[in-house]
This record gives C-alpha cells, structure tokens and sequence, in this order.
C-alpha cells in the first residue's frame, strides 16, 4: 500500500464534504507528482491549523485537470478521483503530536518543532509503517471518540506555502488575515473559551513588546514597520498602526518572495530604504517559527547586512539558543 499526505484546511475539507467527497485537488505545481499516484493509493487527510488527522481517502482513478468549481479560493486543478473511507469531526480527529511514540518523522529530530517540515504541502510519500500508524489511529477514533477541545479560531488558519526566489525554495506563510475574511468563527465549548481567554493574555504581551520597539524606533527618528497582518492590533488602547513614522510600504530593492517575509517580520527600523533592524518576539509563539522567518531572509538575501534580533523573555533564553542553529545555517542572530 502507498501512502500520500492531502492537506486541508477547515474550509476545503467541509467544501470537499460538501461536493460530494469525490474529487481531492492540488495546485498545479504538483501535477507531475499527481500523475504518479495509482488507484488503489491512500491519502492521509491532515487538517492544518489544529494539527490533526481527520479522514483516509483511496484513489479510484488516475490523474487529471480539471477546473470546474469546487473550493471557493483556489481551483486545485490537479485532481485525483477518491473515495470518502473514514472522516472524523475536528473534535475527534488525531492530533499528530499525540503520534510522536509511533511515527518516525518524530525520530532524530535536531529541533522539537522540526517534525512541522514534513506538512508544508500536499502529496509527499509517506513511509508505509507511518501510513498505517495514521490508518489505525483514525479507526480507533471511530470506535472510541474522544473529543479533543482546542482553539476554534485555529480552524481559519492556512498552512504555509513554498515559494521560489533567487536561492532556492523557502518558507513564506499565506495570509491568514485573508484567508479568514467571511468565514463565521466555529461555536466553541467552554474550555477553549478559556484557552482563547489565555491566549489573549499571552497576545497582549506580544503586542505590548511590539508596542514599545516601534515608540522606540519612532522617538528616535527612523521609519518603522510592523507586521502587516498586525496593524489593526491595539496596545492598551493604543494602535499598533497611529506612529506618526509608520511606512505603508516596503522599499523595492527586493524580490517579491522577499518583500512577502519582510512584511511579517514583527517590527522593522528603517531609514530611508535601508533597513536598520529586524525584530521577532517570542515571548508566546513558537520560537522556532521566529528563527525561521529570519533565516528565509538570509537564505533569499545573503549578503543583506543588518541587525537580526529576537526578543524573548529571560526564562525562554536557553530555548531560543537551543534552536537556534537547527534554523540557521548561516547568519548571525542576536538575542534581547
């Protein structure tokens, strides 16, 4: 038996669900890989943003091109013909960490999050023994459900995308801000009422250090720049977006690929079309994905000289020198 893994997010899976669970799509880029996919093949259904397996899929026929609609952001043009063989409710479904025992992707991993590299597209090959690991986990789900609370807003997250620049393929995150414009916010139960309450807490903290790096910025006379998907963010009342020096847009001395990091990047010090500094904070997301975006910088523009900083409370400090080299492999970073 092969085996392939078929990323969904919340949306694409219920517009699958509502199509009929017949046709699974990719993106044009993944054509050739497509073509090679037997009937008789299974895929994996991950949903993203909760991390968790949610269906198994077979192929009933070979590849093909198709651009009628289906999923209302994308075509997906390279379809394959499935059957629906098992489907959980995102409540139900495997979270992959509860798997980290029984998968190898989990095995000689040379950083904790590095296991994420293996769900960044569709219709990668999965090793047999991990296929059938998924398959028996999802079976028993459905003889034994249990309901797994999480943060419903996860749901209308997107999974990053790889795209090509001058130094090859790096990691650049979809907007998630579109993404999520017009999907209703799915009801949640009372405990993850409370982890949205405690991840708010842990959301002002950043937007507080955000806060205070671009007013330093600002008071010192340079331009400054935060990221775009934070500018609606408020700091005790106090906008993220009002600094009287804050840039709308990037210089232009960058690719595309570039400019897409760039603009995520939490704040930047600018004067004129140089860049001064670069400012993650990391005092509640994962520290890895911090490393990561600056590495991608590095990696698209190695000979860019500036200041790369990541901001992290004192008792994250080992942490983020631990990871640190398994993000880069070249650069210098500093720690504030």
């Amino acid at each position: 038996m092969t085996y392939w893994l078929d990323l969904f997010t919340y949306e694409t899976w219920q517009e699958f669900l509502a199509a009929g669970a017949k046709v699974s799509g990719f993106r044009d880029k993944q054509w050739k890989v497509a073509q090679r996919i037997k009937p008789g093949d299974l895929l994996l259904c991950y949903l993203t943003g909760v991390s968790r397996w949610i269906g198994i899929l077979e192929v009933t026929g070979p590849a093909y091109r198709d651009s009628s609609p289906i999923w209302s952001k994308n075509v997906f043009p390279a379809r394959l013909p499935v059957k629906l063989l098992d489907s959980l409710e995102p409540l139900t479904a495997i979270p992959v960490i509860e798997m980290k025992d029984g998968l190898s992707i989990f095995r000689n991993l040379k950083s904790p999050h590095a296991w994420t590299g293996r769900f960044r597209g569709s219709l990668s090959k999965w090793d047999p023994e991990d296929g059938e690991a998924v398959i028996a986990a999802i079976k028993d789900a459905l003889a034994h459900p249990i309901e797994r609370p999480f943060d419903a807003s996860k749901l209308r997250k997107v999974p990053p995308v790889l795209k090509a620049s001058r130094a090859g393929a790096v990691t650049i995150p979809e907007n998630e801000e579109s993404a999520e414009i017009g999907k209703e916010k799915a009801p949640a139960t009372q405990q993850e009422v409370t982890v949205a309450v405690l991840e708010q807490k842990e959301t002002s903290a950043h937007t507080e250090i955000q806060w205070l790096l671009l007013k330093l910025g600002n008071d010192m006379g340079l331009d400054i720049w935060v990221a775009r998907n934070d500018r609606n963010r408020s700091n005790h009342g106090r906008s993220l977006g009002s600094f009287s020096r804050l840039r709308t847009t990037l210089p232009h001395q960058f690719d595309e690929a570039t400019n897409r990091t760039i603009e995520l990047i939490d704040v930047l010090w600018l004067r004129g079309n140089s860049i001064q500094a670069a400012f993650e904070i990391e005092s509640t997301t994962s520290i890895y994905s911090g490393l990561l975006r600056m590495s991608d910088l590095i990696t698209m523009q190695p000979n860019l000289n500036i200041p790369l900083y990541i901001v992290a409370p004192i008792e994250r400090r080992e942490k983020v020198i631990s990871e640190k080299p398994y993000a880069f492999a070249s650069g210098e970073i500093n720690i504030l």
